[in-house]
């Protein structure tokens, strides 16, 4: 790293770095403190804004997007009972009834102390852990690539909500409509029926924001005047510093918090909210007052916010390293790099050192300006949460349609926009969610090329088998494939509320 710190520097003092990042943050908190609007939703209609950017500067602004959003979600959470994002479920718990009780602020700067020091815990574990894991993955081939993209399709089984065997079709779909157009190997034409659009494939960012937002938009406008009660804010002097104070005394909760969130960041799919309600059970475990959990004691937030911020970074570290996404938000970035030419694994160390550790160290700040936002502007923040459906859904729409257009000047990808977003409308309608398919697109081609190269190498050595069960690296990836489709069984007790 150190070769690439004037990189570094000069990246991350660039005046036009420096506010893509603030205007990331700050509009990540207004997308996350909005009921119905997600951090994946706001990544995907932003992405296609950054096409003209340098890559530093769109993952700068992305990344501080997905800070901010994870972050905004308490605001709504505290003052609404109403998670801004699902990584906000268990800061409800105690958040909405200290808003209740007159204590909104003593939540609010919990929150936004908490989600700081998660963040920027999950940034240095970002910073040091990628590349340990990338240099071990050097020494992947074709069968490990397969397996990685495998690895990666296997957080269908835990970011599919209801039913596993539909979030499975759902990723079976997406791997179908990776087929569409030339083969990476052979070079055959497919699926295209003699339409010249398709011969590149599916517009990956098109289909993202089709399929995440404008299923959002509809069942923003169906949910309109659904939201809870908001509770009145009344900051009072001095209040802020007392927290601070009282929260600086408990070093282990936010440590425990923050390994806990990191770790589960780093196994695919499984999401900020477990992070938040895996941190939040683990306090009550320890606490010695249980029975104030759940009737409004700041410990909840802290825990519940610190887990689910260090979760963003660890979410990080197995796309940086190994080219497969920690969670949805992490597969829109994934498509950020692409858009941009560049490949996720352990050749981006060796090919672009300045831009993964400018990302890196860009992140850990970004965290920094995020808990500034917080702590002085979440009561202007508190002030918008109910901006009325009348002008955030058009708003939404106007953006999804622009952002489509950009990509390439051709009014196709606004249709298929469109059409995307009807079609995943109409699946989460009947339990099919959009994350699943969007991922199957996603690492199609990965798992596509990695298996025919091997099925090649396998023929020049004879054996099927002996190219997939004899690499010690397959037969560890195998394992962790097995143990991926097997968390959703190992952490349902804990995604059950704990009152």
């Amino acid at each position: 790293m150190s070769s690439v710190l004037p990189e570094i520097f000069a990246s991350l003092l660039d005046p036009i770095n420096i506010a893509l990042l603030i205007t990331g943050v700050a509009g990540g908190i207004l997308v996350g403190a909005l009921p119905g609007l997600t951090a994946t939703m706001a990544l995907a209609l932003m992405l296609p804004f950054t096409y003209s950017m340098e890559a530093d500067a769109a993952l700068i602004m992305l990344g501080g997007i997905y800070i901010g959003a994870i972050y905004g979600g308490s605001i709504v959470a505290i003052l609404l009972n109403t998670p801004g994002t699902p990584s906000s479920i268990a800061t409800t718990f105690d958040g909405y009834p200290l808003a209740q009780t007159g204590k909104a602020e003593h939540a609010l700067v919990a929150a936004a102390v908490s989600s700081g020091i998660g963040g920027v815990l999950g940034g240095c574990a970002l910073l040091l852990l990628s590349p340990l894991l990338a240099n071990l993955a050097l020494k992947f081939g074709p069968p490990e690539y397969f397996w990685i993209a495998v690895l990666g399709l296997t957080i269908i089984a835990t970011i599919s909500t209801g039913s596993i065997i539909k979030g499975l079709i759902g990723g079976c779909l997406g791997l179908l409509l990776s087929t569409i157009g030339i083969a990476p190997v052979g070079g055959e034409s497919r699926f295209t029926f003699g339409f010249p659009p398709l011969l590149g494939g599916l517009q990956l960012i098109v289909i993202m924001i089709g399929m995440f937002c404008i299923p959002e938009v509809l069942n923003m406008i169906e949910r309109k005047g659904q939201t809870g009660k908001q509770v009145s804010y009344n900051p009072q002097k001095g209040v802020a510093l007392t927290v601070i104070k009282q929260l600086f005394q408990k070093p282990i909760l936010y440590l425990r918090s923050a390994v806990i969130g990191i770790m589960v960041g780093i196994i695919p799919g499984a999401g900020g909210n477990v992070a938040s309600l895996l941190s939040y059970d683990m306090t009550v475990r320890f606490s010695k007052q249980k029975s104030s959990f759940g009737k409004g004691n700041i410990e909840g937030v802290a825990a519940s916010e610190a887990g689910n911020n260090a979760e963003v970074g660890g979410s990080l570290v197995p796309l940086l390293s190994l080219g497969i996404p920690g969670a949805a938000p992490a597969a829109v970035l994934l498509g950020a790099l692409m858009m941009q030419g560049i490949q996720p694994g352990p050749d981006l160390y060796a090919t672009s050192p300045g831009l993964v550790y400018t990302f890196c160290w860009a992140f850990i700040v970004a965290n920094l300006v995020m808990f500034l936002f917080g702590f002085f502007g979440s009561k202007y923040v508190a002030q918008i949460v109910t901006l009325s459906t009348h002008y955030l859904a058009p708003l939404i729409v106007f953006l999804s349609v622009i952002g489509s257009y950009a990509i390439r000047n051709h009014f196709f990808d606004i249709s298929m926009m469109i059409a995307f977003g009807i079609a995943a409308y109409i699946l989460k309608k009947v339990g099919f969610e959009p994350g699943p398919i969007v991922l199957g697109l996603i690492l199609g081609p990965i798992a596509e090329t990695g298996l025919a190269q091997t099925m090649l190498m396998a023929q020049a050595q004879g054996s099927v088998w002996t190219i997939f069960f004899s690499r010690p690296l397959s037969m560890v990836l195998m394992v962790f494939c097995l143990l991926s489709l097997l968390w959703p069984l190992l952490s349902h007790r804990f995604t059950r509320s704990p009152k």
